[in-house]
Parts: structure tokens; C-alpha cells; sequence
């Protein structure tokens, strides 16, 4: 209200001011309380609440569920069939050389009857002992001397490391050696003890042939065959091979590789070689074979 501006008094108590009495004044209308607040709605957290969270939950998985898909889609078709990368090798081969080329037959091969011990002949003189192979053989007099290391030769690496031998000659490749030299051979699985000696002992031979003597070669075959060695299954193979080597004086060797069963997982090997500048001792391949005696 601005200054000079005068309120008229509608109405003026008796007695001034000041005196008591009614406050009603005729034709003003009475003093009423403020109206009562209108009633709100019901609040969300009933049952329609739930309903529209879970619609925004399912919402959400199903987006998820979406994106998720499409992901495994498109690797699937960039990964040529294989989303998950290279799966898991099986485990590695862990079996023998000869027990993989050479599986334990159904069947033991036949090898003709087999001596019972005392059918076989007693060994006797001296005699050259391999405990690992599992076999004794006939030991030979000057110029024959013990075979003092471990040789592994061949694809095959056959442990050679009992028997007797001596330098034929020497030249360019290094030295070379008459030899008579056991060894024994994992060719079966785990404890089994049925061997395929044919298939071992062919594999064998052509591993003779193939890494211990000079190449180009040619096989002149005596012997191919199963047999009993010492009253025990064996195969046998017995050949002369001709080759030429610079500096070599030996052009040709009388040999022969024997493959025994020994009733173990390990089959005993026997090798024999005679080189052409010695065949005064030609006669030891067969002489030697024919002492083998099983431990």
C-alpha cells in the first residue's frame, strides 16, 4: 500500500478501541478453516510397481540375450567352424618306436614248438652276458674284444651296449668294425608280452641295412624266417649286402639281425657282422646264433 492511501474501517467497536464485546461484525461472514488437502492417488510400490520392474528386467536380459548371440554368430562365421580356437590335442604318443609300427598281434605268431628248458642243450666254454636283453651267447677268443660303450645307431636307435668286437680297418668314414652286439628293444605296450616278431624284426633289419652300412647298398637275402633261438620264438634275418665307399677296402658283409622273445615287454636283439676282408670268420654268424640261451 502506498503512503497517503486510507483504509476505511468497515466497522468500529462500542466503547472505543479498546472495549470488549462481540468481533462478529454485522455482514462480514464467519471465519471458516482451510479446506482439507485433496486425497492423492495410490502409491507405486503395489503391485503395479512390480509389474513394470519386472518388465524392465525382462527387458534388459533379453537385450543382453541379443547382444550376446550376435557376438557368437559372427565369430562362428569368422572362424572357420572353429569359435573357440584350436581344440585340445589328444595325448601325445607315448608308446615305443617298434610298439607303434608293430602292434602285439591277436594271435601269438607261430614259431614252432617251442623247446621247454631242459630240452635245450646246456651252454658251455664262455660266455658273453647281456642281463638286460635277457640272453647269453658264445664269447670268442683274440681278435674279439669287449664292446665297451653304448652305441645308437639307426632310425630305430637300438641300445647296443653288450657284446665284442674288432677294428677291420681303418679310413675316410672312421673305423670299421666285425661285431657281434646284443641289446634290448621296447616292442610291446605297457606289460603286455605277446610281440609281433616278424613285423619287429623286418623293421630292424631294414634299419641294419638302411643307417648302418654305405648307400646306395644291395641285399643278397640268405635267411628270412621265423624260428627258435635257445628254445625261445624268434625271427631271423640273414643277408649279404655289397656296397663301395671311397677308401673303404670292404665292398661287402656277411650279417645277420635275430629278434627273440624273451617273455618280456623287450624284445632281446642280436646282431652279427662279418665284413668281406674277414670271412675266415664267416662261421661265427651261425655259431653264435646257435649258443643263445635265455636268462
Amino acid at each position: 500500500m502506498s503512503e497517503g492511501t486510507q483504509t476505511p474501517t468497515a466497522w468500529s467497536r462500542p466503547g472505543g478501541p479498546w472495549a470488549s464485546g462481540t468481533v462478529t461484525a454485522p455482514g462480514v461472514p464467519p471465519l471458516l478453516p482451510p479446506p482439507a488437502a485433496p486425497p492423492q492417488p495410490p502409491g507405486d510400490d503395489g503391485p503395479r510397481r512390480r509389474r513394470r520392474q519386472m518388465l524392465i528386467f525382462g527387458g534388459v536380459a533379453g537385450a543382453i540375450l541379443a547382444i550376446g548371440l550376435t557376438i557368437i554368430l559372427i565369430v562362428a562365421l569368422t572362424s572357420e567352424g572353429d569359435p573357440f580356437g584350436r581344440k585340445a590335442s589328444g595325448p601325445t604318443e607315448v608308446r615305443p618306436p617298434l610298439a607303434q609300427m608293430c602292434p602285439a598281434p591277436t594271435v601269438p605268431p607261430s614259431a614252432g614248438p617251442t623247446a621247454r628248458p631242459g630240452q635245450v642243450p646246456p651252454a658251455t666254454g664262455e660266455r658273453t652276458t647281456d642281463a638286460e636283453a635277457g640272453i647269453s651267447y658264445k664269447k670268442y677268443g683274440d681278435p674279439w674284444v669287449p664292446w665297451d660303450t653304448t652305441w645308437r645307431a639307426g632310425t630305430l636307435e637300438v641300445p647296443y651296449k653288450v657284446g665284442q668286437h674288432f677294428v677291420t680297418e681303418e679310413y675316410s668314414g672312421g673305423s670299421y668294425h666285425a661285431s657281434i652286439l646284443s641289446a634290448a628293444v621296447p616292442a610291446a605296450d605297457n606289460d603286455a608280452v605277446t610281440l609281433d616278431l616278424e613285423c619287429v624284426g623286418r623293421q630292424v633289419a631294414a634299419d641294419v641295412r638302411a643307417e648302418y652300412y654305405p648307400q646306395p647298398n644291395q641285399l643278397e637275402p640268405l635267411r628270412d624266417e621265423m624260428t627258435t633261438l635257445g628254445g625261445r620264438p624268434a625271427w631271423l634275418s640273414e643277408f649279404r649286402l655289397h656296397f663301395r665307399a671311397p677308401g673303404l677296402s670292404a665292398t661287402e658283409e656277411l650279417s645277420a639281425v635275430a629278434i627273440i622273445d624273451v617273455g618280456k615287454p623287450t624284445a632281446a636283439v642280436l646282431y652279427v657282422s662279418i665284413p668281406g676282408t674277414h670271412k675266415q670268420f664267416d662261421y661265427v654268424v651261425d655259431d653264435v646264433l646257435k649258443s643263445v640261451r635265455p636268462l
